[in-house]
């Protein structure tokens, strides 16, 4: 691949549009299960340009998004005390807690500081050695490894001052919930190419046959969407349930071995609770015993905070698929990306924030401003 544009391409677009409306002869409910798909989706119109009978349903693919509050609770403990460097990714500092956000820690005199790798603050540690820095790991299988990697190295070099906050999330789990829900309405899955570039194929095959959905490897260009999609209502309509790898050129079925092997060695699977969704089993990891010196969460004793979700946020039904942001009273008047209820709203992979920034109000747009790819 050399260029980006080779997956923009409106002709190709039309060609692959042509070719589901003349596949699909009946409903089907779709959901990708990445929040960086779903900003394409939207920012390319690609729900609405596909036939009607063709829904496409947003899933908890967000990672900001499903780290649950009482995590952002205790980072934000943690992040207020005096003798405590706290390094983040950018999109972490406006998720609200339950009365307040990193921004705000940082604005009452909390060194809360920006990083655009883990080994960042692990550099940072190195530098200030009376300090302790802390480093918000969150997210799904991709970022996983480069936090396991940072703490392999912390206890290589024998840097005591650093430590990691875990919330990290898997996405088999997920779907096998979602599957599980009595208001399921899913039928066929896109999964996130990302996450199977790490960890492969092998645990979709079996979610596949037991639930009887397509599963589709997808990209996150609108070519590699709409392949996707392709792929997905083909299986469909021919009552097929199969794993499909559709992204190829980032995805080996066995993933990346080395990847694996580090989050094997240094992180251990864990029931984990996903913000507005609850408790999944198995659903995510923690640092492994041997590691367990490098556990913020151990180190600073947060464990026991309660928290309470806003009762006018409904990112919940929206992190399931069973509401579109716009569907939420709150979203566009009282929920903002400037006074934000929940993460789905100030992340930049969230759905309420896809549809606040490229104008999802409700209302869909007239044939004529409508195109395959902006």
């Amino acid at each position: 691949m050399k260029y980006l544009d080779e997956f923009q391409d409106p002709g190709l677009a039309r060609r692959l549009l042509d070719e589901i409306r003349a596949t699909v002869t009946r409903p089907w409910a779709l959901m990708e299960v990445c929040g960086g798909q779903t900003h394409t989706i939207i920012r390319h119109g690609i729900d609405q340009l596909l036939p009607d009978n063709v829904e496409l349903i947003h899933g908890p693919g967000c990672p900001v998004c499903v780290t649950p509050l009482e995590v952002i609770d205790k980072a934000l403990e943690i992040a207020a005390r005096p003798d405590v460097i706290f390094c983040s990714f950018g999109d972490m500092l406006r998720v609200p807690g339950s009365d307040r956000d990193l921004f705000q820690v940082r604005s009452h005199g909390g060194d809360v500081r920006v990083v655009y790798s883990p080994l960042d603050a692990l550099k940072i540690a190195q530098q200030n050695p009376h300090r302790q820095v802390v480093f918000f790991g969150i997210g799904f299988e991709t970022t996983a490894p480069p936090n396991a990697m940072t703490v392999h190295q912390a206890r290589k070099l024998g840097i005591p001052n650093f430590s990691l906050l875990v919330s990290h999330v898997r996405v088999p789990p997920a779907i096998e919930a979602i599957m599980q829900s009595p208001s399921c309405r899913v039928q066929a899955f896109l999964a996130a190419g990302h996450v199977c570039s790490v960890m492969g194929i092998r645990e979709y095959p079996e979610l596949a046959e037991r639930f009887r959905v397509p599963i589709v490897v997808t990209g996150f260009e609108p070519l590699d969407i709409l392949e996707g999609i392709r792929r997905t209502v083909r299986q469909l309509e021919r009552g097929e349930h199969t794993v499909d790898n559709a992204y190829p050129r980032a995805v080996r079925p066995e993933g990346n071995p080395a990847a694996q092997a580090m989050l094997a060695d240094v992180f251990e699977v864990t029931d984990r609770a996903w913000r507005g969704i609850g408790t999944i089993p198995a659903s995510g990891w923690r640092l492994s015993e041997r590691y367990r010196d490098y556990d913020a969460e151990y180190r600073f004793s947060v464990e026991g905070l309660t928290t309470r979700e806003p009762a006018a946020c409904r990112s919940g039904e929206v992190l399931q698929g069973l509401i579109k942001p716009h569907e939420c009273e709150a979203f566009g008047t009282t929920c903002t990306p400037r006074t934000p209820l929940g993460a789905t709203m100030v992340s930049s992979e969230g759905a309420c924030a896809a549809y606040y920034l490229y104008r999802r109000l409700g209302t869909p747009p007239t044939p004529q401003e409508a195109s395959p790819v902006a």
